[in-house]
């Protein structure tokens, strides 16, 4: 599609499903936002690096809501966000040195997509009660963040970080599930705390991308302008929903999108 008001507009729409799910799922929301622009004209090398400008604007409207009630985690961001940050510059310089313009990058994203849709619906319910669960697990990242649990979420920094550089994902999808197996938070608690260190992820990875003149501006203006918007109604249905349902929503939800992203991509190649 040629460039006009038109595809603006729908780029903007776009960017509000993006932010809906952002502020949902505590992911960058690249899963709906690098298809949408796919589809609307942008090429597949410009899509990996045009959809992060607007990650950083959709956490911070996107975890406004969930600044109350402990549910951002911040030890674990200060052990997560530097070294994915570290991870992210590397990712994004290494993206455009990959072979395939692009698309062996979207076919891998998609697979990620099914990893971590598999990790979700496949986790064991918890025994005792969401709201017992829910307290235990804080407490033991409160009273029992130590070297283990530091290692586990710097750890998930570099493969978030890395991934979201190298793909144009805000690294949500990686961290998410990670945050629940390894460092057993309750799932809002994993949204709030991802939300915040895909934002700290993106501003590498858009600095590095822009000197690599891998970002369309006039799609990512627009694409930014709709997802802060969406962002917050993403978060209020994110508080409104138990842990389970969430958890299920979020993996059903990346298995569906996987099988079409990916499918699209092979057919590309």
């Amino acid at each position: 599609m040629d460039a006009s008001i038109f595809r603006d507009i729908l780029t903007a729409l776009a960017g509000v499903a993006t932010g809906i799910m952002s502020g949902t799922f505590g992911v960058g929301g690249a899963v709906i936002s690098t298809p949408a622009i796919r589809a609307l004209g942008c090429s597949a090398a410009l899509a990996v690096g045009t959809t992060l400008p607007s990650i950083l604007p959709g956490a911070i409207t996107g975890s406004w809501r969930y600044r109350n009630g402990e549910l951002i985690q911040w030890k674990v961001v200060a052990f997560t966000a530097p070294s994915g940050i570290v991870a992210a510059i590397l990712g994004a310089w290494v993206s455009p040195r990959i072979p395939g313009d692009g698309h062996l990058l979207m076919v891998f994203t998609a697979l990620l997509l099914m990893w971590s849709s598999f990790n979700m619906i496949r986790a064991v319910a918890p025994s005792k009660s969401p709201e017992q669960s829910d307290l235990v697990a804080t407490q033991e990242v409160k009273t029992n963040f130590r070297s283990s649990k530091g290692f586990l979420a710097t750890l998930t920094g570099l493969i978030a970080g890395g991934l979201s550089g190298l793909l144009g994902v805000g690294g949500g999808i990686i961290m998410v599930p990670l945050f629940r197996r390894w460092l057993v938070l309750p799932m809002k608690n994993a949204v709030a705390t991802s939300l915040i260190c895909v934002g700290c992820f993106a501003i590498p990875g858009t600095i590095t991308h822009s000197i690599e003149g891998g970002i369309d501006w006039r799609f990512a203006i627009w694409l930014t302008l709709g997802v802060v918007v969406g962002a917050p109604f993403g978060s209020k249905m994110a508080l409104k929903m138990s842990d389970k349902k969430l958890q299920r929503v979020f993996g059903l939800f990346l298995a569906a999108v996987a099988v079409v992203y990916g499918g699209g991509e092979l057919l590309a190649l």
